[in-house]
């Protein structure tokens, strides 16, 4: 799991708050989903509570968020297949949702991981976090017996 001293190692001393905020989250699969959430999809930068927009101090948030991203992507890239299984089970259990058919069954649907991929990673990176959330995609619909998403209304 990645620790606050790993992630302060790859940052400049200023991103305590959200070393503190990243090291709740028990997952490299929720972290990336936690720094995906916060990148602005109209512009690409990152944004945090606090911050206002256009001000030096926000761009120096964004890019500080944007190398943590970087950061714990490439950790998640570097894992094994079987690595990231359990991380993303853990995950799952973690969101406390209930119901696992429906979010996987959701995830099949909306293909939500193809957004967590950082933009400055494409070519390989990319396609490798896709294929492996698939292949693990498709043992976790076998697992809660999901449907075909064509099969879903």
């Amino acid at each position: 799991m990645l620790s606050e001293r790993h992630i302060a190692t790859e940052t400049d001393g200023s991103d305590a708050l959200w070393i503190r905020d990243l090291s709740r989250i028990e997952t490299f699969y929720g972290r990336l989903v936690y720094l995906a959430g916060l990148r602005n999809s109209d512009n690409g930068r990152y944004e945090h509570y606090g911050c206002s927009p256009g001000t030096p101090t926000n761009l120096m948030v964004s890019r500080n968020l944007k190398r943590i991203h970087e950061t714990i992507f490439r950790d998640w890239i570097g894992l094994s297949l079987e690595r990231k299984k359990a991380d993303i089970e853990l995950y799952i259990v973690t969101l406390d949702q209930g119901d696992r058919r429906l979010l996987v069954d959701c995830w099949l649907r909306l293909e939500p991981y193809k957004n967590l991929v950082p933009a400055s990673f494409q070519g390989p990176e990319r396609q490798r976090h896709i294929s492996d959330f698939e292949a693990i995609l498709g043992l976790l619909k076998n697992l809660y017996g999901v449907a075909s998403p064509d099969q879903v209304a």
